[in-house]
């Protein structure tokens, strides 16, 4: 991830705090983990940006460097002159942080004062005359190395990503729509105006991947590994390990061969009836490997698992909303067969059969899902789907409580507070949501809204 930097300038404010602000921002934007793409200082007065010849300048270093930077920072130690900045940034198509300099109480002397504060508002009002959007941080000014600022940064740069991915996005449908679920219908053509292209895929096509896949291929061992981390599997038949492993070097050729983004795979009966396994523990590396797959082919929260797994650029899961917590209004418990990753897990899982199927086809036909519950903290939750030509979303934020339920309950999950719940809920009904949500950890509910609903275009619904 690299991040251009503009540096504003006002030529009667003190010229010293340039270098200054160039050391720091660029400091900043390393501590972020990012990479600073600054011009060559002697290209303008103080390596600043602020006469229109300036602005001029630094346009086409930008020109020059097209592709190469994910997003930018306008740094404004004093003033600066909105007239240069205007120049400058004409043809970005980046996501734009700006960030403000504090004045300091005691230096407030003509010398020494920056008026940052007042030139931001001036800046703003230009960029929005242009329809420039831009994000801000959480505080109006913050020193470029404070840890506010440094919040604002990794922020910021979660939005980047998710803006990078999700401009032109791919999504493989492994299987047709779960024939139970109506729910999860979608509108392809209103994806594709959210830049997100969509790819079906038969079954049987992943299926004849698996059956020429040798039970010596080299590739096994090292899936074999990625499942023993996620799930103690002391417990499942060696046929059902094999084939787990074949399901996931046939899903990793699938997704190199048509460059993929994100999955959504149908996940019931075809493999229960053709390999007598499910794909949640699977499901669950994938979902920590930042290409994620999608339950029961759930289309539209595919594009939401994508933008989630850029914002936290960790694990993300897909879960039902699933039951009620006694008569505790803003508590719900999620859960899903077990294809979270192993960071959104209390601990290693427990591979078991699935009990719905093991109910109706009998025993040893189903292995795979990965049983366990969700590591306690703040998460955040989100769901998507298409309606009119539009493609709409929630995001929410949300905390996973250290509690356990009854010990015959199926499956991975946790019991999860929102404030509101009840409300929310039937907004939710109101608004067609899924039974699904998406989670990933920490709260990312702000860098979600300014990739998906300023740069994108997705349709926020606020719960």
């Amino acid at each position: 991830m690299k991040l251009a930097v503009l540096i504003a300038n006002r030529g009667f404010f003190p010229s010293s705090v340039i270098d200054s602000a160039r050391t720091e921002i660029t400091q900043a934007i390393e501590k972020a983990g990012a990479k600073a793409l600054l011009m060559d200082a002697s290209k303008t007065r103080y390596g600043a940006v602020e006469t229109r010849a300036e602005g001029e300048a630094f346009a086409a270093f930008l020109a020059e460097n097209e592709g190469e930077y994910d997003g930018l920072v306008i740094c404004m130690p004093n003033f600066g002159d909105e007239n240069g900045i205007k120049e400058a940034i004409k043809d970005v198509k980046v996501p734009i942080l700006i960030q403000t300099y504090p004045d300091e109480l005691d230096k407030l002397d003509f010398a020494n004062r920056r008026d940052a504060f007042c030139g931001r508002l001036g800046l703003c009002a230009v960029l929005k005359q242009m329809k420039v959007k831009f994000v801000s941080g959480r505080s109006f000014v913050a020193h470029p190395l404070s840890e506010e600022f440094h919040n604002d940064l990794v922020e910021f740069i979660s939005t980047c990503r998710i803006v990078k991915k999700m401009r032109h996005a791919r999504v493989g449908v492994i299987g047709a729509r779960t024939t139970a679920f109506k729910s999860v219908r979608f509108d392809e053509g209103a994806l594709e105006e959210r830049g997100v292209d969509v790819e079906t895929l038969d079954l049987t096509q992943v299926f004849d991947k698996m059956k020429g896949i040798a039970d010596d291929d080299a590739r096994l061992a090292a899936w074999e590994n990625d499942i023993n981390e996620i799930s103690n599997t002391c417990d499942a038949p060696r046929y059902s390990i094999v084939n787990q492993c074949k399901l996931g070097v046939a899903l990793e050729e699938l997704i190199a061969e048509m460059k993929l983004d994100v999955l959504a795979i149908r996940c019931w009966s075809e493999l229960q009836y053709e390999y007598k396994i499910t794909p949640c523990t699977v499901m669950g590396i994938f979902n920590k490997r930042q290409v994620p797959v999608v339950c029961e082919t759930d289309v539209t929260n595919a594009p939401a698992m994508l933008a989630m797994a850029m914002a936290s650029y960790t694990g993300v899961g897909c879960l039902d909303i699933n039951n009620n917590y006694g008569n505790e209004p803003n508590k719900c418990i999620m859960f899903h067969c077990g294809p979270l990753p192993i960071d959104l897990l209390c601990e290693k899982g427990h591979m078991e059969e699935h009990k719905m199927f093991t109910k109706t086809q009998g025993l040893n036909c189903s292995w795979g899902v990965n049983v366990g519950r969700i590591k306690p903290g703040v998460i955040t939750v989100c769901g998507m789907r298409t309606e009119g030509g539009e493609t709409r979303y929630f995001v929410e934020r949300a905390e996973v409580l250290d509690v356990e339920v009854d010990r015959g309950f199926f499956g991975t999950y946790g019991v999860v507070e929102i404030p509101d719940l009840q409300r929310k809920l039937i907004h939710m009904g109101d608004e067609g949501f899924r039974h699904h949500a998406i989670i990933t950890a920490g709260d990312h509910t702000k860098a979600i809204r300014e990739g998906l609903s300023k740069y994108l275009g997705y349709t926020e619904v606020e719960l």
